[in-house]
């Protein structure tokens, strides 16, 4: 055989062995990893809520009584809406704070009115230190007596009016 011949017959030979590497490089090839991708990061918790500041404290106006007597202890002994000419009308104003162990300044006023003539018969405010519960008194005398007819006491905590009470003079 002579050398081309020798060639021709080997160039398939080695065109099949260079197709069998290739095949065999790729197959032998190593596998990419896949990449891996950091989890986002888990949600986290919002930071609680700071607890929201304390209210101040209040004072509130709870009742107010009318009555012609009043005890030590700043309440009226036996309320009443109809009073005579010469009584001195006492008015017993229970007030309250919002938290019993504080001490809530305040101005608690009383303004006296005859509703038939619409006249201010007297008007008195005090300034105050209220705790828990208490009782304030307020009253109004006329020795030579109040005239007949209508008459109300309005109570004012700090400047506005809370309550009214009506009464009369026989």
């Amino acid at each position: 055989m002579n050398r081309n011949s020798l060639l021709q017959a080997r160039i398939p030979q080695v065109v099949l062995v260079a197709v069998l590497g290739t095949v065999a490089l790729v197959g032998c090839k190593k596998k990419e990893e896949p990449v891996v991708t950091a989890p986002p990061p888990a949600a986290t918790e919002p930071a609680p809520m700071p607890a929201p500041a304390p209210m101040p404290a209040t004072a509130s106006v709870t009742s107010v009584d009318l009555g012609n007597t009043i005890g030590a202890d700043m309440k009226v002994a036996t309320p009443a809406s109809t009073f005579a000419p010469k009584d001195t009308i006492y008015a017993s104003i229970g007030t309250t704070t919002s938290d019993p162990a504080a001490s809530v300044p305040g101005k608690l006023g009383v303004k006296w009115s005859h509703v038939d003539s619409n006249q201010t018969v007297s008007e008195d405010s005090r300034d105050l230190t209220l705790t828990g519960m208490g009782a304030t008194e307020f009253h109004i005398a006329k020795p030579d007596g109040w005239p007949k007819g209508k008459y109300k006491v309005e109570v004012a905590l700090d400047g506005t009016v809370v309550q009214t009470r009506e009464f009369e003079v026989k």
